[in-house]
């Protein structure tokens, strides 16, 4: 019963919150075609000055990947020293629980460091295009 409630609540409020942003505006039309091309040509204008570089972007990557990685390998080692710890302090009966815990570490290491690799050999083959 309450949970029907607090969903029917959360429904409310998120209904009326979706309510409340919708942006009400107008839209004109133009009156000629010439106005819609002028328009067009005036878009693509703006954007020709605005290149990306490729060594700017080659950089943010570069340093993306490594703050993620030393992330990545800070949390690997400190949850593997806290499961090790406790292994090591635990009984027979405790470690058995401890070794289960084990299995979700090695593979969410496994996942996470393969996604290391794999972002790393796609950046390396897609630069030499």
């Amino acid at each position: 019963m309450t949970k029907k409630i607090i969903c029917a609540i959360l429904l409310t409020v998120i209904l009326s919150f979706s309510i409340d942003t919708v942006n009400y505006t107008q839209v004109y039309a133009t009156d000629t075609v010439d106005d819609v091309i002028s328009g067009a040509e005036g878009f693509i204008g703006a954007g020709t000055g605005s290149v990306v570089s490729t060594s700017e972007l080659d950089d943010t990557s570069k340093f993306v990947y490594n703050l993620l990685l030393a992330i990545a390998i800070i949390v690997a080692v400190v949850i593997g020293m806290v499961i090790g710890i406790q292994f090591m302090m635990a009984g027979v009966e405790e470690k058995a629980k401890i070794k289960e815990q084990l299995l979700p570490y090695v593979v969410g290491c496994v996942v996470v460091f393969g996604a290391f690799g794999i972002w790393k050999l796609a950046v390396t083959i897609l630069s030499k295009w």
